[in-house]
Order: structure tokens, then C-alpha cells, then sequence
């Protein structure tokens, strides 16, 4: 994911709203949201290419999703683990506390920068890795954004998701207005209000609208999804081509089993970085 907006209010009758683009090249070949042939307890898209997920689900009650972190300085590891495979990590390790601590321990500099989600029993987890930092956070109640900087750092189209959400909720329109911010294709001209990230101001324009066009890299796929607190999550990816063609839609209703074992690993002959 590249640009996520969720409202976390942990004592509600829903209490995760989340709404995210998935913005990537259109040649790297993806599955579209599903069960996983190979861990039928994990619900998500899938990365053919490296064998990790963007935003994924467990039947036994946790979601992960991770963006990149946009920084040319940051140096890369040799020989990285995909940052999807966090994904997979995270929904199905049986300790999820103490994978996070792990990683936030160090591990996670192995990884080129993410920023990494993940919810379970009604709390909230976000961890940071960028050139210069390594945090894990619990992260509180209200409504928050993110995208290729730290949680909540106010990018124009940040601000713009985070405020459709929340427009979406207040005017009991959920998902639409959300979903309108999400698709907007309307990039910022204004230099001043442009971050800067090291890649150029050109590439950062372009990069800056919430709904990215484009022939060889844009928006994907719009996810979005409500988690009832008596353990249902409904979830719906729409999927798009180059320059922004509709590629079909998939809506799941998700009855989670918190008696659900971790998935097994993944099978030697799927594909990793």
C-alpha cells in the first residue's frame, strides 16, 4: 500500500474503518484478493512476484498491511527480504507482540523502509523503519493516515484521505465519500505543498495525487474494509489497469475464528526475494 486512511476507535460497535490504495507497477503480476491456495486462513492480494501481500487478513482475528517508505538515501540492504513478507510474517507468527519487539529490536534493518500495520483484539500497531529510525508504536484512538513518511506526517493527499474518512463516518455515507478521496487523481502544483523526498520535484507531482494514473506504475487497487466488534470484517478490493481501467471488484464477508491456528510457512516453491 502506498496511501491508507483508518478511523480506530476501539470501544465502537465498528471499530476499524480502513481505506488504502495499493500503488505499484502494472507489469508485477498479482493475485487478486482471495484465499490463499497455500494458507486457506489468510484472506488478501498476493504478490506473485516475491510471495508477500500488501494487506491481508487471518481468520483468527488480525489484519497487516505495510507501505514503503520513499527515501532514495536510504540504503538497501543486500539481498532484503521483501517488505510483503511482513505481511505474511505478521498475521501468522504465534507471538505477535514479541515479533513486533524483534523487529523493533533490529531485525527490521534487514528491510528496506516500511511502515507496518497490524491490528488484532482491538489494538493497534504501527512500525517504522526509515533511514534514520526504527520505532514501534501503539497507536491510539482517532483518525489516522499514512503513507511513505511515518504515521500521520501531513501530506496534502494524507490529509485530504484522512478527512473523506472521516466526512464518510460523520455523514453515514461509509464507504462513499471515503472513497471518492481515495480516487482522486488530482495532482499538486503547488511546489510549496509538495513534499520533498529526494526523488524531484517532477516525480513528486506526480506522485502526489491520492489516485495515481499512469502506462507502467499507478493505483492498483482500492481496498477498503469495516471490522464489527462481534468479529465480522467486510472487506472489497476494486482493482484497476494503466491508466486507471476498472479490472474487476471482489467483496468478502470475513466471519473471524479466533480458535484459528497460524497458517503454516510458505511452501519451499513460492516465490521470495
Amino acid at each position: 500500500m502506498c496511501l491508507i486512511a483508518l478511523a480506530y476507535h476501539p470501544d465502537a460497535p465498528h471499530w476499524l474503518h480502513l481505506v488504502a490504495n495499493r500503488d505499484e507497477f502494472h507489469d508485477r503480476p498479482s493475485a487478486a484478493l482471495d484465499d490463499w491456495p497455500d494458507a486457506p486462513q489468510i484472506l488478501g492480494g498476493r504478490d506473485l512476484q516475491a510471495g508477500g501481500s500488501w494487506l491481508a487478513l487471518h481468520r483468527r482475528g488480525r489484519l497487516a498491511t505495510v507501505t514503503n517508505v520513499r527515501d532514495p538515501a536510504l540504503v538497501v540492504p543486500k539481498q532484503a527480504p521483501s517488505r510483503g513478507e511482513l505481511v505474511h510474517q505478521a498475521l501468522t507468527c504465534d507471538d505477535l507482540a514479541a515479533w513486533l519487539e524483534r523487529l523493533a529490536a533490529g531485525e527490521a534493518w534487514r528491510y528496506a523502509g516500511f511502515n507496518l500495520l497490524v491490528a488484532e483484539e482491538r489494538r493497534l500497531w504501527h512500525l517504522h523503519r526509515s533511514r534514520h529510525a526504527l520505532t514501534l508504536r501503539r497507536v491510539g484512538p482517532g483518525l489516522h493516515g499514512l503513507s511513505n513518511a511515518d504515521l500521520d506526517t501531513p501530506w496534502p493527499k494524507l490529509l485530504a484521505s484522512r478527512q473523506g474518512l472521516a466526512d464518510s463516518l460523520t455523514q453515514g455515507v461509509w464507504p462513499d465519500t471515503a472513497l471518492a478521496a481515495m480516487g482522486d487523481t488530482q495532482e499538486i502544483t503547488n511546489a510549496a505543498r509538495l513534499p520533498d523526498t529526494g526523488v524531484g520535484r517532477e516525480l513528486e507531482r506526480r506522485l502526489s495525487a491520492a489516485f495515481i494514473l499512469g502506462d507502467t506504475y499507478g493505483t492498483r487497487a482500492l481496498t477498503w474494509l469495516r471490522w464489527h466488534r462481534e468479529g465480522r470484517v467486510e472487506i472489497t478490493e476494486r482493482r484497476f489497469g494503466p491508466g486507471g481501467q476498472a479490472r474487476g471488484e471482489t467483496h468478502r464477508l470475513l466471519r473471524l475464528d479466533a480458535r484459528s491456528p497460524p497458517s503454516a510457512s510458505l511452501s519451499a516453491d513460492t516465490p521470495k526475494n
